[in-house]
């Protein structure tokens, strides 16, 4: 049988700094983000299977992304431990923010890295991970493919 490939796709709102950057995005600052998230694999064959004919139930791929990233950096702020952020992290915390410490510079490409790893620890042993588009605003993304890795 073929292999098919199948996107979702998701929506999440998240803030971050760029520690050490020499622009605007050096400031905390937010993006409405945008994530495609594409899997493939072979339908399946088994006609006593209730997902007879799917690659993987749209709602099962919809409940990895959402536990392992989606609810996780949605309305998040989001900053690289290993720099000074660290002390503005934790005054937001004191506040009651939601942040998130990551072990790298949390730009696009960084972030959709991370999320290849989350994601594929949770896929069915049958379904391989095959890329990732992770969109910081309309013009501008970052791209995952597991070809390229």
């Amino acid at each position: 049988m073929s292999k098919i490939r199948i996107t979702k796709q998701f929506s999440f709102e998240t803030g971050h700094a760029l520690y050490g950057y020499d622009g605007k995005c050096k400031n905390v600052h937010g993006h409405s983000y945008k994530l495609s998230v594409t899997v493939i694999g072979k339908p399946i064959s088994d006609t006593h299977n209730v997902k007879y004919g799917m690659v993987i139930d749209f709602s099962d791929l919809k409940k990895i992304v959402k536990d392992e990233i989606v609810d996780v950096f949605d309305h998040a702020t989001v900053f690289n431990k290993n720099t000074p952020h660290v002390e503005l992290a934790k005054e937001l915390e004191d506040r009651g923010h939601n942040v998130l410490l990551v072990n790298y510079q949390p730009t696009s490409e960084m972030m959709v890295i991370d999320f290849a790893e989350k994601i594929k620890n949770q896929l069915p042993g049958h379904i391989t991970l095959h890329s990732l588009k992770l969109q910081e605003t309309d013009t501008s993304f970052a791209e995952w493919y597991a070809s390229d890795n």
